[in-house]
């Protein structure tokens, strides 16, 4: 087969977690398509597999490492793995994640607990055990997949919300440490909602069936964002127009809007005809759609975004109209 591999990755060494499926998925094709080298981590081999042979198709050199991030010696072993592979690492880009949807007191407590292992913690052993390949080599990017999540609260999902918050943390304070490094760049992406399988993998405790909502995003959309970013490094982007508008919102509205999504997901939960409780992902590997797309609330169109700006336009007069009614009667 003929080579495809070319500039501006040709020769460098990628390591992608949560590869196997949605924007891990999305990703290391986009990577490979660059000509990138490319070392991939998931918990399921069998997927984890089959992402690496589409890259293969594509001209890229590829392993596969079977790992799970919540475990610091399973990522200490994706490291030396990668270091045996290339002799080095260029860029790391954290992504596996696990989430779960319910009123905090339904969700088991182990359940909470792995989602913080592998959200928080997954992305703090993977920063722990590259940082001192970047420091040795005195390059290196390491790129996270955040979400808005890490500016805003999602409802009824609080495990995964606090990980988010906690995974922002860790990539500023990082990038405080590193700044004596110049060609070391610790970055944080912050995306909208993505139409990836990730939803259908959740542990889902709300009775509701899950579909990710509008506006949400073509994971494609992400993987190319997390690309460019690796090319030209920045501390913080937002990949979608929806990210931007959330958090300025958020910023402007905290109560408002955790008010309003919280009472929008009680009444679906209330109206929801009561599906079974599951784990979904959360402490074991991902089954069932493993390929980049997942199932949405509505169908994704030019026409659906149109009118989820439009009702996030609604929001924000709302806010305003509030608050200018509370500022007059006090």
């Amino acid at each position: 087969m003929k080579n495809r591999r070319k500039p501006p990755f040709f020769g460098e060494t990628v390591v992608i977690t949560g590869a196997s499926s949605g924007v891990g998925k999305a990703t290391a094709e986009a990577f490979a398509k660059q000509g990138a080298d490319l070392v991939l981590a998931a918990r399921g081999e069998e997927a984890l597999k089959e992402t690496a042979e589409i890259c293969r198709k594509l001209g890229a050199a590829v392993i596969a490492v079977p790992t799970d991030t919540s475990v610091a010696e399973e990522v200490q072993h994706l490291v030396d793995e990668a270091i045996e592979f290339s002799g080095k690492i260029d860029y790391w880009v954290n992504n596996a994640g696990v989430l779960a949807f319910g009123r905090f007191e339904d969700i088991p407590v182990e359940v909470t607990d792995q989602i913080v292992k592998t959200n928080l913690l997954g992305y703090m052993h993977s920063a722990h055990a590259v940082l001192p390949v970047f420091k040795r080599q005195k390059r290196g990017v390491l790129l996270n997949n955040i979400s808005i999540g890490g500016w805003m609260p999602a409802p009824y999902g609080t495990a995964y919300t606090a990980s988010k918050f906690g995974v922002r943390g860790m990539v500023e304070t990082l990038q405080g440490e590193v700044s004596d490094f110049p060609d070391i760049h610790i970055c944080a992406l912050y995306p909208g909602f993505q139409k990836s399988a990730g939803i259908e993998h959740a542990a889902n405790y709300s009775g509701i069936a899950l579909r990710t909502p509008p506006p949400s995003f073509d994971p494609r959309k992400l993987a190319d964002s997390i690309v460019k970013t690796a090319k030209n490094p920045a501390e913080a982007s937002y990949p979608d127009w929806s990210a931007v508008v959330f958090k300025n919102v958020y910023e402007i509205f905290p109560g408002l809007i955790r008010y309003i999504s919280s009472a929008g997901m009680r009444w679906v939960m209330k109206k929801a005809d009561k599906n079974e409780n599951t784990g979904g992902n959360v402490m074991e590997q991902s089954k069932g759609n493993m390929e980049i797309d997942g199932k949405t609330l509505l169908p994704v169109s030019p026409k659906t975004l149109t009118l989820a700006g439009v009702g996030i336009i609604g929001v924000v007069a709302l806010g305003l109209l509030f608050s200018g009614r509370s500022k007059r009667i006090g």
